[in-house]
């Protein structure tokens, strides 16, 4: 490489990659978003969830792990909308928030087992 080696910039790419980037807030927020997955109890929870819809008792028997370990990452995942809860007398039942946490773990996967 001499001097006359130019580097270009590809105007028409970086100002089409620029339009499709999203804001720096969403940036975090998905970055904060993907950091829940990278603990091994939570996604042994979303795993059970993806199957069931459970009590934390049931959930913790599964796991292998106390109620309140299991009700501390309930809380974090229902904080980042992953799970959602509802009361029946006085147990309260967890499920998936939505179908693109399914997605999300099965695509994952699919990826991890290429």
């Amino acid at each position: 490489m001499g001097e006359n080696t130019f580097l270009h910039i590809n105007e028409e790419i970086v100002a089409k990659v620029s339009e499709t980037m999203p804001p720096e807030e969403e940036m975090q927020d998905l970055a904060e978003f993907f950091k829940v997955f990278g603990d091994a109890t939570r996604l042994k929870i979303l795993y059970v969830l993806k199957c069931s819809e459970m009590c934390v008792y049931d959930i913790a028997n599964m796991v292998g792990m106390s109620q309140s370990a299991i009700s501390h990452q309930l809380r974090i995942l229902k904080q980042m909308d992953l799970v959602k809860n509802r009361r029946d007398g006085k147990t309260i039942y967890y499920s998936l928030a939505d179908t693109h946490i399914v997605t999300i773990l099965s695509q994952g996967l699919d990826h991890i087992e290429e």
